[in-house]
């Protein structure tokens, strides 16, 4: 250990990184890089590491065994594991917490086409979540976010952001606007704005989720959420929540696809909705969002544009259908000869 470091313990580090990010990255960026450090966090305390100074290139290897096997870890998640980490570690070697040279033993693993296919909201449980709450939940908080996040496949962040004045009820669309410095930003920017447009049934739940039972909160930068509880706007935490609450089966359902007692089964609390093996949070529901208006023939570009992904992105980590299914829907563009 170099004699010219200075003590630093991993959570105290952890909160330093974080606070020199602030102003660098999205704030849904920070939000994740904090979730993958808290990992790492507590596998230090647990390990007794209480000092970085003497971190070295075998406990990166302890800690990434730990989570790739105990923890059954994806590559892709595993790479942004270690990726946020050797990020991590650059900046501790910046302020003499670690060793210079310790994020270059971080080696990233390779992922392949089948580590970008993951879990989505497929359109027929998304029809019969948003059924159950347009018959039980109608006009709610719960039924206006759900609604808005199917149809629109916004991101969370987006969705959590939006001002009672960006929803224009007679053009019928959302103006998405970066706010960074009022706590709302978008994840790519001001790239990221842009008009969402809105179908009639998406606007008739949104005018009156406002006219009946929008709580009117005022947030701490005095603007309107259009998504609000009766304290705050909306946070991404609470919108998680809901989405984990709502798309468990057995909410719209009358048998647990996983032979659980629904009575006794500790998915039941509304606080324990994410202990459901079927229950999803938001980005699956923009996964699948995407996978519907995709086999709904609208092109891609449209698709691109209105969810804000990039083509390559699209394909890559959105597009769910099958080769047969692409295959066609090209064919009716093709001529006939």
């Amino acid at each position: 250990m170099s004699d010219e470091l200075e003590p630093l313990d991993p959570r105290t580090a952890k909160q330093m990184y974080l606070d020199n990010r602030r102003h660098e990255v999205a704030a849904a960026t920070l939000q994740s890089h904090n979730y993958r450090l808290k990992q790492f966090v507590e596998w230090c305390e647990r390990e007794g590491i209480e000092n970085l100074n003497e971190f070295s290139g075998r406990d990166i290897h302890r800690f990434r065994t730990k989570r790739r096997d105990e923890d059954d870890l994806a590559t892709a998640t595993m790479k942004g594991q270690l990726a946020t980490l050797r990020t991590f570690f650059r900046f501790c070697a910046s302020i003499d917490g670690v060793e210079q040279g310790l994020d270059e033993q971080i080696i990233l693993p390779t992922t392949t086409e089948d580590d970008a296919r993951e879990e989505m909201l497929d359109p027929d449980r998304a029809q019969k979540m948003l059924a159950h709450l347009d018959q039980y939940r109608y006009a709610t908080l719960e039924h206006a976010l759900l609604s808005v996040l199917w149809h629109t496949g916004l991101r969370i962040g987006a969705a959590v952001g939006l001002d009672i004045e960006d929803y224009d009820s007679t053009e019928q669309y959302l103006d998405l606007v970066h706010r960074p410095d009022e706590g709302t930003s978008l994840k790519n920017r001001s790239q990221g704005e842009r008009l969402v447009a809105l179908s009639d049934p998406v606007c008739t739940i949104l005018d009156d989720w406002l006219n009946v039972n929008h709580p009117r909160t005022v947030d701490d930068h005095d603007r309107n959420p259009l998504f609000a509880t009766k304290q705050d706007r909306l946070s991404r935490n609470h919108a998680r929540t809901i989405a984990y609450q709502y798309t468990r089966p057995c909410v719209y359902g009358d048998t647990c696809p996983h032979n659980r007692d629904t009575e006794i089964c500790e998915a039941l609390p509304t606080s324990q909705a994410y202990a459901c093996p079927s229950a999803l949070s938001p980005h699956p529901i923009r996964r699948g969002s995407i996978t519907y208006h995709l086999q709904e023939d609208t092109p891609e570009q449209v698709v691109g544009s209105r969810m804000n992904v990039g083509l390559d992105v699209l394909d890559r980590h959105y597009d769910q259908r099958s080769k047969v299914e692409k295959l066609q829907q090209r064919r009716q563009y093709l001529p006939d000869e």
